[in-house]
């Protein structure tokens, strides 16, 4: 199973979203081709209600944590209630790196 497919699983499991993207980013950077370390995580769960962006975060890298203690080098979280998709509809764009575009 691909890391991608993995932390998709996991999101989905704990957080039942409504929205959920798991971008992989790892071609924006120096890295091997085809590697899986750097993602976005764009994701809208009725599971955010209520809770400040850090606690949101925090819930999320606990989830995470095998991943990030080993392949998954880098993840952007962008977490959002309903309401606040509904009012925003997209998430920031990824700052280029190595000098290659925005995604």
């Amino acid at each position: 199973m691909s890391m991608q497919v993995r932390l998709e699983q996991k999101l989905r499991d704990v957080f039942a979203p409504n929205h959920l993207e798991v971008i992989n980013e790892s071609y924006m950077h120096r890295v091997a081709p085809g590697s899986e370390s750097h993602f976005k995580v764009i994701i809208v769960s009725d599971a955010f209600a209520g809770e400040r962006l850090l606690a949101r975060h925090r819930k999320i890298n606990a989830l995470l944590s095998e991943e990030l203690a080993g392949a998954v080098h880098a993840l952007a979280l962008h977490t959002y209630t309903p309401e606040e998709w509904q009012a925003r509809q997209s998430a920031p764009d990824t700052p280029s790196c190595v000098g290659r575009p925005a995604v």
